[in-house]
């Protein structure tokens, strides 16, 4: 005789790619519940489409289903940090910052010296990737419960989407996890360079901004292809000063003050840069902010970098702002020689 008490029955299941026997007639949330999460702080994808958080109780999980179980790792207004000239603000896709500077939240040592970090840089918004939870490890620390998404801006991104379409399905469970349109968007040709692939980076963005989404995009230093991205829908250009996490600093002003001068909207330059006078370089070409992560956090000290990335950037704007002299090819004596002794 075959039971039919389903209080005691159990299916397969899949969670975060790992086959597991859940009892069967609970709801998502109650099983999100059972593995030690909340609700609250995490996005559920159901069989490829993602579960909305007000639905999770209602929502019973079946035979077979896949589920994925995400939330915000290391990879508004900050009250604490304003930096020196705060009427010099910047707006990006309705949203105002008085910081120019946009830090990571990937290679610290622990989510302790990230949030010290970001406090001495005086970072209004801070990068985040969207992964998998830890549902072996439920009480592993997050990221939340050092930086308050109430106090700083998460800005989720795409880091090793290598197709639109993870990008896309990424940003969207981003979206569910915590409402945010403001987004980051990569996706990378291949893993030795990590160089944006322009033609599925385009394809995102248009899609992305169909959607609703608000996409600060990372490209390359290219000023055709830069126009492209922002009529396609792109709230920021952010191109690549030099490779991912190298350090190398602004390979290449020329291309990143054609697209300065030829943007409608906020350009950011966007990795490569390894020390202070990187980032002022970068302001001074007329960029309206600077994005890095590898160069704070993998400083001997981070915590005396990230102060020191904070002034280089108000000092590069300082300096864009006042306007430099011109360049001569011949010495001017800064004395005049009449009535030289």
């Amino acid at each position: 005789m075959i039971s039919t008490d389903t209080s005691t029955a159990q299916i397969d299941i899949h969670i975060n790619g790992e086959p597991r026997r859940v009892p069967a007639g609970q709801s998502i949330a109650a099983l999100v519940t059972t593995l030690a999460l909340d609700p609250a702080k995490v996005a559920v994808e159901r069989n490829l489409e993602i579960v909305p958080r007000s639905t999770l109780a209602d929502v019973v999980v079946g035979e077979g289903d896949r589920l994925e179980i995400v939330h915000f790792v290391g990879g508004g207004d900050h009250a604490a940090s304003i930096p020196m000239d705060s009427d010099d603000s910047w707006s990006v896709a309705g949203h105002t910052f008085t910081s120019r500077l946009i830090v990571g939240t990937g290679k610290y040592k622990d989510f302790a010296q990230n949030a010290a970090a970001l406090e001495a840089s005086g970072a209004q918004i801070v990068t985040v990737a969207v992964r998998r939870v830890n549902v072996s490890d439920p009480s592993a620390p997050m990221l939340t419960d050092f930086i308050d998404p109430k106090k700083v801006t998460y800005l989720p991104n795409t880091a090793g989407c290598f197709t639109g379409e993870d990008a896309i399905r990424t940003l969207r469970l981003a979206r569910e996890a915590g409402g945010w349109d403001l987004v980051k968007l990569e996706v990378l040709g291949e893993a030795k360079t990590l160089y944006p692939d322009m033609h599925e980076t385009l394809r995102a963005t248009e899609i992305l901004a169909k959607e609703g989404f608000k996409p600060m995009v990372y490209c390359v230093d290219d000023p055709i292809g830069a126009k492209r991205l922002e009529d396609a829908g792109a709230v920021a250009i952010m191109p690549l000063g030099a490779p991912i996490g190298s350090g190398l600093g602004i390979q290449n002003r020329v291309t990143i003050r054609l697209i300065v001068e030829n943007a409608k909207v906020p350009v950011l330059v966007d990795a490569g840069v390894g020390t202070a006078s990187d980032a002022a370089i970068a302001m001074e070409l007329g960029c309206d902010g600077v994005l890095m992560n590898t160069a704070i956090a993998e400083a001997k000290d981070p915590i005396r970098m990230a102060r020191a990335m904070k002034r280089a950037v108000e000092a590069g704007r300082d300096a864009y702002l006042a306007g430099r002299m011109g360049t001569r090819k011949y010495a001017d004596p800064s004395s005049p020689l009449a009535g030289l002794i």
